[in-house]
Parts: C-alpha cells; sequence; structure tokens
C-alpha cells in the first residue's frame, strides 16, 4: 500500500486513487504537526505502507517558483526521483514551520534564513514518524502563493487551538474587511489550479510506479 498524505480536502480535491483500489491510500491528517503526526501514527499502527508521501500546498520561498510548480524531496528508496522529474516537478529543499507564512516579508526573511525553495507545515514529522519505522518516504507539493505574494489574510487568527480553520472567525475578518472578499475568491481558484496541477503529477508518477511492480 501507498500511503498519500495530504492536511485538508482542498489539497485533495482532484487525487483519486481508481474505485476499488487497495494499493493507494489517501489520508487527510489535518493541519500541522500534533494533527499529522496523530493520523499517520495511527495508521501505521495498524498498516505498515511500502511507500508514504506527504503532499499538498507550500508556500513559495525562493522568487524564481511561481504557483503551480511542483516539487519534491523523496528518499533515494522510493525510486521516485527519475519519475517525478520526467513529470515535470522539481526537486526542492522544504522548510518546516509551525504556523502559515503569510507575508513577503516573512517569506523573505525565512529564504534568506533557511535558503529553502518553499514552506509548509507537515512533512517534517510524516517523515520523521515514516524513517522510525524504516519506511520510505518523501514530500511532493505544490506552490500555492509564491514568494512574493501576500496572502488575503492572516489565516494563523482564525485557527483553533487543535489547528483548525475556524469559520466564524474567517466570516468575522471578512465583514472587517469585505474589500479582502475578492482576494480570497482569487486565492480559491489559485488552489483549485494548484490541487489540479499536482493531483496530474501524482497520476502521472503513482501509476507507472505501480505498474513496475506487476
Amino acid at each position: 500500500m501507498i500511503l498519500v498524505c495530504f492536511a485538508v480536502k482542498e489539497e485533495a480535491r482532484f487525487f483519486k486513487p481508481a474505485p476499488g483500489s487497495q494499493r493507494i491510500r489517501k489520508l487527510l491528517t489535518g493541519i500541522g504537526r500534533h494533527n499529522a503526526e496523530k493520523a499517520v501514527h495511527t495508521v501505521l499502527a495498524q498498516q505498515k505502507p511500502r511507500l508514504v508521501l506527504s503532499c499538498g500546498f507550500a508556500g513559495g520561498l525562493r522568487p524564481e517558483l511561481p504557483t503551480g510548480s511542483v516539487i519534491f524531496s523523496v528518499d533515494a528508496e522510493t525510486g521516485l526521483e527519475s519519475l517525478l522529474s520526467r513529470a515535470g516537478a522539481k526537486p526542492a529543499r522544504f522548510h518546516w514551520l509551525e504556523r502559515v507564512a503569510t507575508t513577503v516579508q516573512e517569506k523573505r526573511m525565512l529564504w534568506q534564513a533557511t535558503n529553502a525553495d518553499a514552506v509548509e507545515m507537515e512533512s517534517q514529522i510524516i517523515c520523521a514518524c515514516c524513517r522510525d519505522q524504516a519506511i520510505p518516504s518523501g514530500t511532493v507539493r505544490v506552490i500555492l502563493d509564491t514568494a512574493s505574494e501576500d496572502l488575503p489574510l492572516d489565516f494563523n487568527e482564525m485557527m483553533t487551538a487543535n489547528q483548525r480553520m475556524d469559520y466564524a472567525k474567517l466570516a468575522m475578518a471578512l465583514v472587517k474587511a469585505p474589500g479582502k472578499l475578492s482576494a480570497l475568491r482569487s486565492l480559491q481558484k489559485q488552489s483549485a489550479e494548484a490541487a489540479e496541477r499536482l493531483a496530474d503529477i501524482l497520476d502521472k508518477v503513482l501509476n507507472p510506479l505501480l505498474a513496475q511492480e506487476h
């Protein structure tokens, strides 16, 4: 079984393993370290996958990365590097953060401090859980917001204590700043396009990988 992890449904909306397939399992972990660790540990306690991937959105830190760029960092034993490269993904360095990087200034500071290409919130702990059990793993993410883009809202202020989106807080923020609604709608459109691009790359990689096993 190959375990493909996403934090939220918006990231996974276009990734649909073949109906009835038991060889690919999609897991929604929730946002952040604690939720991802709990979800992955639960699955690993029941079954040991042959491969685990942490997928979803990432924020761009390197200025040259446009929205929709699919980037990756995978263990050598996954055998995925050449498949991902042929599918159009690029190798990259990821930086893990406990919060959403929301501003151009914050992203610039992170890039200068870490020299990472992108920032995200779950892959480090997911891959660490896999290393503890000698399971090959990797990160395959798509750039949602670039290094030169501020997010329309500070989503950190709209999270519950267990890092779930509080939609009442989101609604209140839009009431206070209705001019942000247009930018939020643009981000939603951008996220759908990014999720579709990620799903396309995953299909191009995982289908040949499974075919090789026959």
